[in-house]
This record gives C-alpha cells, structure tokens and sequence, in this order.
C-alpha cells in the first residue's frame, strides 16, 4: 500500500512539473521568465564586478603593505585567504538575492520599483493556484509600459502614487496572506460563500483593473502632451510657412 501511495505521489509531482513548463512557454509568462533571466544575468555581472574590484583593492593594499614592510610567505597567504573569505561573501550575497525576490520596498524609484515587483510575481507564481497565475499574467503584461511611463515620474508625483502603493503593498501583503493559509482550509467558504482561492483571485483582478487605470492615464496625459506641442508648433510656424510658400518670387 505504501509503495502505491509513493508512486502515485510521484506521478501527481511528474504531472505538476509538467503542466508548470507548459503553462511557463505561454506568451505572458514567458516574457516574464524572459525578463527575469536578463535580472539574474545583470546580477551576475555586478557581482563579478564586485568581487574583481574587492580582489583588486586587497591585492593592492597588499603590494602597498609589501613595499612598505616585507610580508613574507604567512602575509602572502592571509591575503589570499582575505580574498577568498570577502569573494565568498559577496557571492553569497549575490546568490541570496538572486534566489529569494522581496516585495519591493516603498522607497525605491519607480522604474526600479516596477522591475522588484515584476521579479516578485514570477517567483511567487508557481506557489498560487491556476486561477491566480492567469491575473498575474495579465498583469505581467502591464508592467513593461507601466515601467515606460513611471520611470518618466518623480516618486511623489500623485499619478505615481496608488500605483506604487498596490506593487509595495496591497497585491504583496495579499499574496504573503495567502501562503500563511494552510492547504488544507483554502478550500472552505466564509461567511459570503467564498473560498480563500476566489478572494485572492477577486483582489489580483482588483489590481490588475487599477495598474491598468494607471497606464491608460497616463498614456492619455501623454497623447494630450503630444496634441498640445503639435497645435503649438503649427499655430506658430505653420502658417508663416504657408505664407511664404505662396509669395511670389521675384
């Protein structure tokens, strides 16, 4: 009985794994897995550079410290063991980050904002059932033209600020909530006849609806920018040009 119950375990865990890869090659979220390869490569690539420029500077105070006062064999070996000890450690730290996304804090920029939190919803979509990734997706899709416009504002700009809110925030603090809750009641129904997995799904599109009122806002405010400059440029060259065009040459 034992070895059934494991073999259809792990026939249940063979069929997660591959529904999650084929649901991951849909076009939302792939762009996402997209997006959030090029983060943990520009990662990379700034903790190589801190562990070049840390190795430089020991070596340095290093040769400085020789010219000054013979090392010797023991000082030779103690910067390369200072060395290593401060490579491991800004691997380490590299390496954190990279696993674990955070919600993004209040206080960054915006677009920096966007980025933190596009990184947090992929990470935290596999942990949600079906019905939520499909709202994460759609908001995934939202984010590259909603980084385009906030990066353009200033932090405390008002049109910035339910938009920062709801990525810092709401749709974290309502996901984090729902992983508090055990598996096994998210299934039962409040006192409205929802289940835990109806109310985050009702609070994601709740989200979603408000970033995307955020991107059309402020892409109207744009195309308004736009009609202004153009009915200026043309109330004020526009017809001095025509006049000159038809003047007769002499």
């Amino acid at each position: 009985m034992t070895e059934v119950t494991e073999k259809v375990e792990k026939a249940i865990a063979r069929f997660d794994r591959v529904t999650r890869q084929l649901d991951e090659r849909d076009g939302a979220s792939r762009e996402a897995a997209r997006r959030e390869r090029q983060r943990l490569n520009a990662g990379l690539g700034k903790t190589a550079i801190r562990v070049a420029v840390a190795a430089a500077l020991i070596w340095l105070a290093t040769i400085v410290l020789g010219l000054v006062q013979p090392i010797g064999m023991f000082g030779f070996l103690g910067a390369l063991l200072v060395t290593g000890v401060v490579a491991a450690v800004l691997i380490a730290r590299g390496g954190r980050t990279a696993i674990s996304a955070p919600a993004p804090s209040t206080d960054l920029p915006n677009g920096t904002m966007v980025e933190r939190f596009d990184s947090y919803i992929y990470r935290s979509r596999a942990a949600l059932p079906a019905s939520a990734r499909a709202e994460l997706d759609a908001i995934t899709q939202l984010l590259p033209s909603l980084k385009t416009t906030l990066s353009r504002l200033d932090t405390l700009d008002p049109s910035a600020q339910d938009a920062r809110r709801l990525m810092s925030i709401h749709l974290p603090g309502l996901i984090e909530r729902y992983e508090r809750v055990p598996a096994a009641y998210r299934g039962e129904q409040d006192g409205e006849g929802k289940t835990v997995d109806q109310r985050l799904v009702e609070g994601l599109a709740a989200g979603r609806v408000a970033l995307s009122e955020t991107c059309e806002q402020l892409a109207r405010l744009d195309v308004a920018a736009l009609e202004t400059q153009g009915r200026f440029i043309q109330s004020r060259y526009g017809e001095s040009e025509v006049s000159n065009e038809d003047a007769p040459s002499t």
